[in-house]
């Protein structure tokens, strides 16, 4: 039997077709987004039909994994409002710290939902639609995630079909995720200025409709970080890095997280545990950026990186081009310390920008650890992971050895793992947990842990945030 699984990331859609038994990938395709923070779902309808052309049909069940936090408003007749606000729009940061004030603040929202709302989660930006575009708030009836959303479409749009998982809802801001998960609609009342209908929040391995075309059972689906952490088949003691766009760090745990500080997002995870985590705005662009200003590309970086000594002789780079979230910095930038005439090469640059990434993503790891998580394990994706510099010099900064898998889809297998599992309840008997399929080949990567760098680079760190203080 085979299993479609869906990833409807930022800038694209990315279909995989796998054995049920094993997850063996006997057939995949990609269609492209528009670039934005913005945009209509169409889009993406069209880019999975695309992608999914002769994949989704000889599909037996079909799972989908998206982007987070995207806000889809509909009326009371189903359709698009307004195209849908992603994660990656940052206008409603003034909203984020209103509703963080009016609702009990930081430590009551941590406690409630398990995080404290950034611009980033749909209850934002819910409150930013009320506030400026009060019309197509007043004719909001439902929400929806792009998850849902696609799920939903892919069933035929059915009048009251739309169902969603408590993975995915975790990252609302109008969700509590401990034990079951519910809705909490009084939140998203609150941002919106009345109450919108919420998708139905289903089971982990629950079969929620059936593909309008083909009848292939149709799983609950979940978000893009909840379809990694199943793609990579985490257990307890593995932690997650990702290097892309964005950097994340997570975990999946049996415990739900609540930090008060706003570091670690309390999510759940696809399976019935959670995934608390951290991420930062500043990750693969770093190296990006570096590479341009050195006049080579990322492999020229990652040679340049490796032949310069650890520590790049003192240069320390903090790497906060595009401000932060991870510490709360919107309005910093970069910093490069420790400049003298010996140092001043193209490889300690190189290197300094390599281990300032992963000092970074390090500290995220803190906050991991912080919430209770202990890594003895890093698996490292995204597409910087793909540097020999990232590789060698990531577990010396992290602490503990490090497996980086072979490039893969891993949201799209994660969402066909859950199809998998959906499709083994069919008859009304799920299993108890996803099916065991084998991770692919894996390089592992370990070294002694460089604690000195990570003191230079926590003080340079601290040191701007101090000088920033004294110069608001």
């Amino acid at each position: 039997m085979l299993v479609a699984g869906v990833d409807s990331s930022t800038q694209s859609t990315k279909v995989v077709l796998c054995q049920t038994e094993d997850g063996t990938v006997i057939g995949q395709a990609a269609a492209p987004h528009p670039d934005g923070t913005e945009c209509d779902p169409e889009h993406w309808w069209h880019a999975l039909s695309k992608a999914g052309k002769d994949l989704l049909d000889r599909a037996d069940a079909i799972g989908v994994a998206a982007q987070q936090h995207g806000m889809i408003v509909l009326d009371e007749g189903g359709q698009v409002i307004r195209p849908a606000l992603l994660w990656n729009d940052l206008r409603s940061a003034p909203q984020a710290a209103e509703l963080t004030r009016e609702l009990g603040g930081p430590a009551e929202w941590a406690r409630r939902t398990g995080s404290v709302p950034t611009a980033s989660f749909t209850v934002t930006k819910l409150r930013w639609l009320a506030e400026h575009e009060p019309t197509a708030a007043a004719r909001t009836a439902a929400v929806l995630l792009p998850h849902d959303w696609l799920t939903w479409r892919l069933a035929g749009s059915p009048p009251g079909g739309q169902a969603t998982d408590r993975g995915d809802a975790s990252g609302t801001g109008y969700f509590a995720p401990e034990g079951n998960g519910a809705w909490l609609p009084a939140f998203a009342t609150a941002a919106l200025g009345h109450t919108p209908a919420l998708p139905r929040l289903a089971a982990p391995a629950e079969v929620v409709g059936q593909h309008a075309e083909t009848g292939a059972p149709l799983s609950a689906g979940t978000g893009d970080n909840m379809g990694a952490a199943l793609g990579l088949g985490l257990a307890e003691g593995d932690a997650v890095v990702s290097i892309g766009t964005s950097g994340t760090a997570y975990a999946v745990t049996a415990m739900p997280a609540a930090d008060a500080t706003g570091a670690v997002a309390g999510f759940a995870d696809a399976t019935g545990r959670f995934l608390p985590l951290v991420a930062t705005v500043n990750a693969a662009r770093v190296l990006t950026v570096t590479a341009r200003m050195l006049g080579t590309d990322s492999h020229g970086l990652a040679r340049l990186a490796l032949a310069a000594p650890p520590g790049a002789q003192g240069l320390v780079m903090l790497p906060y081009l595009d401000g932060e979230r991870t510490p709360n910095r919107p309005d910093a930038s970069g910093v490069l310390r420790g400049l003298t005439s010996s140092n001043t090469t193209p490889e300690n640059l190189a290197r300094a920008a390599v281990e300032a990434v992963l000092c970074s993503l390090a500290d995220a790891l803190d906050h991991l650890a912080a919430s209770g998580v202990t890594a003895q394990r890093v698996f490292l994706i995204g597409g910087a992971a793909q540097s020999e510099a990232v590789r060698v010099i990531a577990p010396a900064v992290f602490g503990v050895p490090v497996t980086v898998p072979r490039p893969a889809e891993y949201v799209a297998l994660g969402a066909a793992r859950q199809a998998a599992w959906a499709l083994s309840g069919a008859d009304g008997h799920a299993a108890a947990g996803p099916p065991d399929w084998p991770l692919a080949s894996t390089a592992d990567y370990t070294a002694e842990p460089d604690t000195a760098l990570r003191r230079r680079y926590a003080q340079l760190r601290d040191d701007t945030a101090d000088w920033r203080d004294t110069m608001d």
